[in-house]
């Protein structure tokens, strides 16, 4: 036997002692060439190991050793795809190999097959999570997925021996902490990436990320943010009138002969981010909202609004999970009287499934406060509490330049006058492309809201009083285009129709509004 014959049967031996799998108690033929392909691949000579792996298999189709050593030398050769049939046969074989499951994750890793790459890295970084550059592999599919505190925690357990993973681990770690909020920390680890190779080849992208980081900082520093619109539009029903139904003398009589106006608005809004802690925020808002119609301005409206905020962000079977809390209130004016006040509580959770899905669950409780100073019968007061839940789909497109929105909702209007409680229920649908030139959107909504009222209304049809269950069918189209301009400003345009009908001919009516307005945002 040769020295280097001698020495392989040596490796045969280790092999018996400490192999990935159990081994018989004596070497067998198949052995030995494990043995001298593994000295091979000491010398990255990876086709004259694969040769020596290939007659081990030959001699034993399953040999784990040879199974498993034919993949990493396909994997030093850059093939991930040619070492996966092997790897994944090794795995069939001996389910519970660590060194089996980490090769195999990381040739699917290397094939962009993240989705069968993560399980398998998850569990061996569950048992040894300092295995080299692991850490790394398993923050990075975390990071993909928007888990950032889980990608932290897997770039900080990581260890590795190669400068260029390190880097990178810095890099991500970077990444993440801008994502937890913690900008600050994220560039202290971007200048750690920029010494550890001053020269590489991440060294550019590094310094871009430095620079981003820099800019997200003074962004996120600024935690006020305001926008102002100012605008004018045409109304053809200010007063929504009803549809024409001749034989009912009230609808006859809600008829005006004035009921389309121009007219002017103006919209404040100031936003506050008063937590800004790892996966928390909170937020405070105000915005004011006024409108003046020239030629009926009994029907001016001035609303004061106020809602403060607080969400959070975690994971859900590895699928990002951001929730919300928040308390708003409505002080609205008409005609420069109180009309209206309202209190709501709602919740919002959005599921991101991946790049392309997202899913959005609320729950809203509110409460409505009518000034109502003329007297009025029982039945015909407005205050009520409007119990909401509901479910919006969105199919991203192009980091949402582009999307596809929608929607089912289902609301209960418990009101203080029988005549308007009622169950709805809401379909809405929508879609935005943003054009390749200028960046200008173009939006369309459209919704369907089937009220069901619940008791035959007393008053109405004028001659014939509680006879008819009334039920409304609104149907509602907003087209909208938005151009940006210089200076943080967007010139719009909105189309805004809505279509009632109903059973009982009072409260039938078409309403279409134009608007151009001009924004500013800070």
């Amino acid at each position: 036997m040769s020295a280097r014959g001698a020495l392989a049967a040596v490796v045969a031996l280790a092999l018996l002692a400490g192999a990935a799998s159990p081994v018989s108690a004596q070497p067998t033929e198949s052995d030995v060439f494990v043995a001298e392909g593994i000295l091979a691949l000491e010398d990255k000579k990876f086709d004259e190991a694969l040769a020596h792996f290939r007659l081990a298999l030959d001699g034993e189709p399953d040999h784990l050793d040879a199974l498993y050593y034919s993949g990493v030398a396909h994997m030093g050769r850059g093939k991930s795809a040619d070492a996966v049939p092997f790897l994944e046969k090794a795995r069939a074989r001996s389910p519970g190999e660590t060194s089996v499951a980490y090769q195999l994750g990381l040739a699917y890793f290397g094939l962009e097959r993240y989705r069968d790459a993560t399980p398998l890295l998850e569990e061996v970084f569950a048992r040894e999570p300092t295995l080299d550059s692991l850490g790394y592999y398993v923050g990075f599919l975390r990071y993909r997925r928007q888990d950032h505190d889980g990608a932290l925690k897997a770039f900080r357990a990581g260890r590795t021996t190669d400068p260029n993973i390190a880097q990178l681990t810095r890099l991500y770690t970077g990444l993440a902490l801008v994502a937890l909020g913690l900008p600050e920390q994220a560039a202290a680890e971007v200048e750690q990436a920029l010494r550890l190779q001053p020269a590489s080849p991440l060294t550019g992208p590094a310094e871009r990320l430095r620079e981003s980081i820099s800019s997200s900082t003074h962004a996120r520093g600024r935690r006020f943010r305001a926008a102002v619109t100012v605008g004018a539009f045409h109304d053809d029903n200010v007063t929504a009138r009803p549809e024409p139904a001749p034989g009912d003398s009230t609808v006859h009589d809600l008829r005006r002969p004035t009921h389309e106006s121009w007219g002017e608005l103006a919209a404040v809004r100031l936003e506050y981010d008063w937590l800004q802690r790892g996966p928390w925020e909170g937020t405070v808002a105000y915005s004011f909202f006024a409108n003046y119609n020239n030629d009926l301005p009994s029907f001016n409206l001035l609303d004061h609004a106020g809602s403060v905020s607080l969400g959070y962000r975690t994971t859900v079977r590895d699928l990002p999970l951001v929730s919300t809390l928040q308390y708003a209130y409505d002080y609205l004016e008409l005609d420069e009287q109180e009309f209206l006040q309202r209190h709501a509580v709602t919740l919002f959770s959005t599921l991101v499934e991946d790049a392309m899905n997202l899913t959005s669950a609320q729950l809203r409780i509110e409460v409505k406060e009518f000034s109502e100073e003329r007297p009025l019968a029982r039945e015909e007061f407005q205050d009520a509490v409007n119990w909401s839940v509901g479910l919006v789909h969105v199919l991203r497109f192009s980091q949402d330049r582009h999307f596809l929105r929608a929607g089912y909702r289902v609301d209960i209007d418990d009101t203080r006058g029988e005549n308007l409680d009622y169950i709805g229920h809401r379909l809405s649908g929508g879609a935005q492309v943003t054009l390749p030139w200028g960046a200008i959107r173009l939006s369309y909504d459209a919704a369907l809201h089937q009220r069901k009222y619940l008791h035959k209304h007393t008053t109405l049809p004028d001659d014939d009083p509680g006879t008819v269950r009334r039920q409304d069918n609104e149907y509602s189209h907003n087209v909208r285009v938005e151009v940006p301009l210089p200076g943080s400003l967007t010139l719009a345009g909105d189309f805004l129709g809505t279509i009632n009908e109903s059973r009982i001919a009072a409260f039938a009516y078409r309403r279409n509004v134009f608007t151009l307005s001009l924004g500013w945002a800070y």
